[in-house]
């Protein structure tokens, strides 16, 4: 098989999925964080995390706003942030 027939396949059974004839062979879902209750347990201002997070406070009013997701290394520190705190404490002294 080539390339071309490859993807073509690809393609084909990603249509038998949508249209629900056929199985996922793996799906993959992730959480997305709750940031604004992740501050307020914190009991921290959007200025105060955006700056431990390195980011925006207009990039954290979006997250809470769920205009946008957290992505990549940000998901992952609010991940850690969400089941220990005291990572938070860490990360806002440097």
């Amino acid at each position: 098989m080539n390339v071309f027939d490859d993807l073509k396949a690809s393609l084909e059974d990603a249509v038998e999925i949508k249209q629900g004839r056929k199985a996922a062979g793996r799906v993959t879902r992730h959480e997305v964080a709750d940031v604004k209750a992740i501050r307020a347990r914190l009991a921290v201002s959007q200025a105060e995390f955006a700056k431990a997070m390195g980011t925006s406070v207009d990039t954290i009013k979006s997250w809470e706003g769920r205009r946008r997701n957290p992505t990549g290394l940000a998901a992952k520190v609010l991940a850690a942030i969400q089941d220990n705190p005291d990572f938070y404490r860490e990360l806002a002294t440097h």
